[in-house]
């Protein structure tokens, strides 16, 4: 307990210099790195500054034509929505049905959605390269974007069937008294009232696909087909000492993820306490 006001001041100055201290050291590399995507070839070696002397805007030019990060852009912004739509879809589907229907194995299937999470990763990978080269989809965009999908689901289809018992049955009830089918119900009642969840699993799913990585270079061969993580490797592999460009590279794949955070992050513990604490 702090014994007087002074003490509760200077602990609460203490905690703020800390966690500015913690802030100003995750944002430094970032810092570093715009900065050093606007300096010239030269300047990289002797211009220690975070202010370059000259801004070389052409290094994203030259990254987005000439490193081919124009196509692996696209390529990853592809991916990420076209995931994040059917994670959306598909688990907040099937979390309705979890948390309004009577089924038989209906606890059963949900604690084997559950159960998947805790399937370490290694094995997962070798068993959807496995899988991927039975049915024909290594080197396919399809082949992709599956196991992708699949990953999400669990955690989507839990947050979003706790947030589902929330809603009050007599609101369910006045929705059937009105005419509504049981789609009705999920499509103008259930969706809209769980916003803020959905907007939790579109930021952590985001998050995900946009920055995998091992399934990515596991699969594609093709550099048509490849997002930008592994377009980073196959461009610092293949122009070692162009840092201002990789620099670049590494930028405008930061970019979309921080903007869709900001954008989001409103939501995100809103939807956390809403969706996954019951009381």
């Amino acid at each position: 307990m702090y014994k007087n006001i002074e003490d509760l001041s200077l602990s609460k100055l203490g905690i703020h210099v800390f966690l500015i201290g913690v802030s100003i050291s995750c944002l430094l590399p970032l810092i570093w790195m715009i900065a050093s995507s606007l300096k010239t070839q030269d300047a990289i070696f002797t211009n220690m500054s975070l202010w370059p002397e000259v801004f070389k805007f052409s290094n994203y030019t030259e990254a987005w034509k000439g490193g081919r990060f124009g196509t692996y852009f696209l390529n990853s912004l592809f991916y990420t929505v076209t995931v994040i739509f059917f994670i959306v879809l598909f688990s907040s589907m099937a979390a309705f049905a979890f948390s309004r229907l009577d089924f038989p194995g209906k606890n059963i299937l949900f604690y084997m959605f559950i159960g998947v999470m805790m399937i370490p990763i290694p094995g997962v990978f070798v068993a959807i390269f496995v899988i991927l080269n039975k049915l024909s989809l290594i080197n396919t965009r399809v082949g992709y974007i599956l196991p992708q999908i699949n990953a999400g689901l669990p955690f989507s289809i839990y947050l979003l069937k706790t947030f589902f018992d929330k809603i009050p049955k007599e609101m369910e009830d006045s929705a059937k008294i009105d005419g509504c089918s049981k789609w009705q119900i999920y499509w103008h009642v259930a969706l809209p009232l769980a916003k803020s969840a959905i907007a939790v699993i579109v930021i952590f799913n985001a998050l995900s696909t946009w920055n995998e990585f091992l399934l990515a270079n596991l699969i594609f061969s093709d550099a048509d087909l490849m997002p930008l993580q592994v377009g980073l490797l196959k461009f610092q592999g293949e122009r070692v000492t162009e840092y201002p460009q990789l620099m670049a590279g590494m930028t405008m794949t930061t970019a979309f993820i921080i903007v869709t955070y900001l954008f989001m992050q409103r939501f995100i513990i809103k939807g956390i306490t809403a969706g996954a604490v019951k009381g």
